[in-house]
C-alpha cells in the first residue's frame, strides 16, 4: 500500500497536475493539504474518475485538508473536536486542519500545521496551542489501538539536517526550539519519521519558498512529514519525496511524499486482494 502527503496550495489551481501525477503513480491513499476551497466546490468528480473515493474538510481561500482513497474508507473524524471536547479543541476546529480515516485497519492522520508566521506574531502562539492540541488528540487516539500513520504540513523543520542552511535559519519560525520540542512531544516516541528511517542525510527537501529563488537555488526545507507507529514501521518499504513535481509550470511549493507499507500483513485474507498492486 501506497500512502502519499501532498500541500497542493490550492486543489483548484493545481488540478491539473494532480490527476496527472495519481494517473501516473497510483497511490492508494493521497492526503491533501490546503485545498483552499469550501466542501462543495472541491472538484471530486475529476478524482472519482481515477476510481478514488474521498472525505473533505475545507473552507474558503485557507487551509483545507482531503483524504483521496482507492480503497474504502470508514469511521471518518475531522477536527480535534471528533476525539477531544476540552474549550481548545472546539476553539481550534474553527480552522480546517485535521481529517482522519481508517483505511484497510489503518488510522490514517492527515494534518495541515500552523506555519505560525514569526516568532513575535500572534500566530506563533496559536501554532504552539496547537501542536499541544494535537499531543492530547494522539493520547485519545492511542485508545483506539489502531495502526497509525499520521502525514502532512507538519511547517516544522525537526532538526538542523531538514534545512538547506542551518546555521542562519535554526531558531528561527518552523525552527525555534519550542515548536520543535512540541512535535517531539506529541510524537512522545510512538511514532517514527519514516522518511529518516530510509534517509538519514542532510539535502532532501520538500518545500521551496517562491521567494527568493529558492528551488532554482535548491535551497528547501523538509517539513512534509510521514509518521509510522512501530507496526508500520516494521512494514515501510521506502519513503520517497518526488522532488520532480516542483518543477512543473504553476507548481505548488511543496512535492508529494510517498511511503510504501507491506500491508496487510501476510497471511490476511490475501486471496481477496484484487490484483491491483496494492499490497507486497
Amino acid at each position: 500500500m501506497q500512502i502519499a502527503t501532498w500541500n497542493v496550495n490550492s486543489v483548484r489551481s493545481r488540478l491539473e497536475q494532480l490527476v496527472a501525477w495519481l494517473d501516473r503513480e497510483s497511490p492508494e491513499v493521497l492526503c491533501l493539504q490546503e485545498t483552499k476551497v469550501e466542501d462543495g466546490a472541491f472538484p471530486m468528480e475529476a478524482f472519482t474518475a481515477l476510481g478514488y473515493s474521498g472525505v473533505i474538510s475545507g473552507q474558503k481561500a485557507y487551509n483545507g485538508v482531503a483524504i483521496l482513497s482507492r480503497l474504502p474508507l470508514e469511521d471518518v473524524r475531522v477536527g480535534f473536536d471528533a476525539l477531544l471536547a476540552d474549550e481548545a479543541a472546539l476553539a481550534l476546529a474553527e480552522q480546517k486542519r485535521v481529517i482522519s480515516a481508517r483505511i484497510e485497519g489503518v488510522r490514517i492522520l492527515n494534518l495541515y500545521v500552523p506555519n505560525g508566521s514569526s516568532l513575535r506574531s500572534d500566530k506563533y502562539g496559536y501554532k504552539l496551542e496547537w501542536l499541544a492540541c494535537l499531543r492530547r488528540y494522539l493520547d485519545a487516539q492511542d485508545n483506539d489501538g489502531d495502526p497509525l500513520c499520521m502525514v502532512g504540513d507538519f511547517n516544522i523543520a525537526l532538526d538542523d539536517r531538514d534545512i538547506h542552511d542551518p546555521k542562519r535559519l535554526s531558531g528561527g519560525i518552523m525552527a525555534s526550539e519550542a515548536e520543535r520540542q512540541a512535535l517531539r512531544l506529541a510524537l512522545d516516541g510512538r511514532l517514527e519519521d519514516v522518511f529518516r528511517v530510509f534517509e538519514p542525510g542532510s539535502g532532501h527537501w520538500s518545500w521551496w519558498d517562491y521567494r527568493s529563488g529558492a528551488w532554482d537555488r535548491d535551497s528547501g526545507w523538509r517539513i512534509d512529514h510521514i509518521y509510522l507507529c512501530e507496526e508500520l514501521r516494521e512494514r515501510a518499504t521506502g519513503c520517497v519525496i518526488h522532488k520532480a513535481v516542483r518543477a512543473n509550470e504553476k507548481p505548488s511549493d511543496h512535492a508529494p511524499v510517498v511511503v510504501t507499507l507491506q500491508w496487510p500483513p501476510e497471511g490476511d485474507d490475501d486471496e481477496e486482494q484484487d490484483g491491483d498492486g496494492w499490497a507486497a
